[in-house]
């Protein structure tokens, strides 16, 4: 990706008020992030990445996916997902415990921040879709709730 094609994003990026951008082209990735603590401006950061098919992520489910009678529980940020508050302890929750809408049901690590995720609605946890320690995607299913 050229320097040219860089500036049209960060371009893109003012226009619409985004504080952070992630291209993958070509097998090169690009992330564009404004507002860090130590950084002021855009900072930005290129990795190439092979492109075979047995390393490209499956792509996340959607909400259209979901069982009818579920609700879907999804990412709101790109992280690593984590069952439990600690290595040694147990997991939030486990399929066929109840949950409320303010349930914490597990942990994502963004940038060394540890977000408790809330369940957001209630009912019984019917399905854990991701292995702890997975990466996931913005918008990926984490959980399935059986609602009442």
């Amino acid at each position: 990706m050229n320097v040219d094609k860089i500036k049209k994003l960060i371009d893109l990026m003012n226009a619409n008020n985004l504080t952070e951008l992630e291209i993958d082209e070509d097998g090169v990735r690009v992330r564009l992030q404004k507002g860090q603590p130590k950084a002021n401006g855009v900072v930005v950061t290129t990795a190439t990445v092979p492109a075979t098919p047995a390393q490209e992520p499956a792509a996340p489910e959607t909400a259209e996916e979901a069982d009818p009678g579920t609700d879907a529980i999804k990412a709101p940020m790109v992280g690593t997902f984590y069952r439990a508050p600690g290595p040694d302890e147990p997991a939030f929750v486990e399929v066929g415990d109840k949950v409320t809408a303010d349930s914490v049901v597990c942990i994502i690590e963004a940038m060394k921040v540890m977000n408790e995720i809330k369940a957001g609605t209630e009912g019984v946890v019917a399905e854990i879709l991701v292995e702890n320690g997975s990466p996931i995607e913005f918008g990926q299913l984490l959980f399935r709730i059986a609602t009442p």
